[in-house]
């Protein structure tokens, strides 16, 4: 409780970090704009993508390009989400290198928090509404028989995909405590396992499906959800209830990130600049 009320208290703080951040990258408005518009780029080649491959088949992993959409959906505005939120948290190797960390540690304030605020991309707010927006597009083409339980499933899904992709970057960034040059192998598993989540299951096979899918957990983040709203069987095997799972692979995945993150700061030693 007493650990609640000092959060609370620093709440205004990092309230302050927000308005500033926002202030400085509003101040030239016309090129925030055009970063606005041009971060949406990314989840638009995504989207580009399996359209295109639709163009040239019927079936992808025996999924027609409605059931591909929705997984598109899913998978796209989880990662739009969770990139907004903390995928600044990359800057932390340059951080590390250049010893800004230690200005970040001697302030009464939680470091993780003070890195996400401090070069917050605002910019990025355009591609988390595009994945938003991807997702309602294909779940109304989808022409699915509402229930609850779906609509439960369909604000669910991508909550539990944002906070299990979150898990991943600052895990992954957790890296630069020990391995200040591990950049591309973070982003092997961030921006891969957006690919990875692009695409059904159906379509990897042997170790590499079983270990991203099912070892680190991709699978639930759009398959297994998506299957459950289009009312479809696994032809991988696994029973329904499997597309419930998310938030119970996100929860363990942000305990991990969390137990790294905790373990890095106390493992970081100062470059003495």
């Amino acid at each position: 409780m007493a650990e609640w009320t000092y959060r609370l208290r620093r709440a205004p703080a990092y309230l302050a970090l927000l308005r500033g951040q926002a202030r400085s990258q509003a101040s030239y408005r016309t090129s925030f704009v055009v970063d606005l518009v041009s971060n949406v780029g990314a989840t638009a080649l995504d989207v580009i993508t399996v359209l295109v491959l639709f163009r040239v088949t019927r079936e992808l992993g025996g999924f027609d390009r409605t059931e591909a959409m929705v997984m598109v959906g899913l998978s796209a505005a989880a990662f739009a989400a969770a990139d907004l939120a903390v995928g600044n948290v990359e800057v932390l190797r340059r951080y590390v290198r250049s010893g800004l960390l230690d200005a970040v540690l001697v302030r009464p304030l939680g470091a993780l928090p003070q890195l996400l605020l401090m070069d917050l991309p605002l910019r990025k707010a355009a591609r988390a509404v595009f994945g938003a927006a991807v997702l309602v597009v294909a779940l109304v083409a989808a022409d699915l028989a509402w229930t609850p339980g779906r609509v439960l499933l369909a604000v669910l899904t991508p909550l539990a995909g944002a906070v299990f992709f979150a898990s991943i970057f600052v895990a992954t960034a957790s890296l630069s405590f020990w391995w200040i040059d591990s950049g591309e192998v973070g982003s092997a598993f961030t921006y891969g396992g957006r690919d990875f989540t692009t695409y059904p299951m159906t379509v990897y096979s042997g170790w590499f499906r079983a270990a991203f899918a099912y070892g680190m957990g991709f699978g639930f983040v759009a398959y297994y959800p998506a299957l459950a709203l289009l009312g479809r069987a696994d032809p991988l095997g696994l029973p329904t209830w499997v597309g419930w799972a998310a938030p119970g692979v996100a929860a363990p995945a942000a305990a991990i990130a969390a137990g790294v993150w905790r373990l890095g700061v106390r493992h970081y030693r100062s470059t003495g600049s």
